[in-house]
C-alpha cells in the first residue's frame, strides 16, 4: 500500500494536513499516535501548530504499515519502532542514511535541525533565497568548493 502514497515533496516543515495528506490518515490520527508513540514529536509553534520534520513524515508512514498493511496492534507496532531504534550501528535509522560517510560540522547541524528566523515555516522568504540557502548548506555538506 505504500507505493500508493505520494511522493514527500523536497520541503523542511509539513503541516499535519499535509502529513495526512501524504500518509494517509487523518489528523486526528496523527495527534492518536503522538501520544502513543513516544518517538514521534513534531515540533509546535504559535497556537500549538504542528510542523512536522521529512523524518517524522518516514516514521508516521512506518507505523501506518506497521498498523495497516501488516496487522500489528498498537503495542506491537509501539514494540516494533522501539526495535528498530534501538537496532546497532549495523542497521542504520532511515534518517541518517542519508549523511553516512558525510561529516558535519556543529554550525551546520543548528543550520539543518534548529529553528530560527532564517528556517521558521512562518517567516515567509523569497522562495529563491530559500533554495539557494538549502543549496550552500548541501554544497557545505559535500565539501564542494565554490
Amino acid at each position: 500500500m505504500e507505493n500508493s502514497l505520494p511522493i514527500i515533496p523536497a520541503k523542511r516543515y509539513f503541516t499535519i494536513g499535509e502529513v495526512g495528506d501524504l500518509c494517509g490518515v487523518k489528523p486526528h490520527v496523527l495527534r492518536y499516535w503522538e501520544q502513543e508513540f513516544t518517538q514521534l514529536r513534531p515540533m509546535k509553534r504559535r497556537g500549538n501548530r504542528r510542523y512536522y520534520q521529512h523524518h517524522e513524515v518516514l516514521m508516521i508512514r512506518r507505523i501506518r504499515d506497521l498498523l495497516y498493511d501488516q496487522g500489528f496492534t498498537i503495542s506491537g507496532a509501539r514494540n516494533k519502532m522501539q526495535e528498530l531504534l534501538q537496532q546497532g550501528p549495523d542497521h542504520p535509522a532511515e534518517e541518517d542514511v542519508f549523511l553516512a560517510g558525510i561529516e558535519v560540522s556543529e554550525s551546520m547541524l543548528e543550520l539543518i535541525d534548529e529553528p530560527n528566523e532564517l528556517t521558521s515555516p512562518e517567516v515567509s522568504l523569497n522562495p529563491w533565497t530559500q533554495v539557494r540557502r538549502e543549496l550552500l548548506v548541501i554544497r557545505d555538506l559535500l565539501g564542494l568548493e565554490s
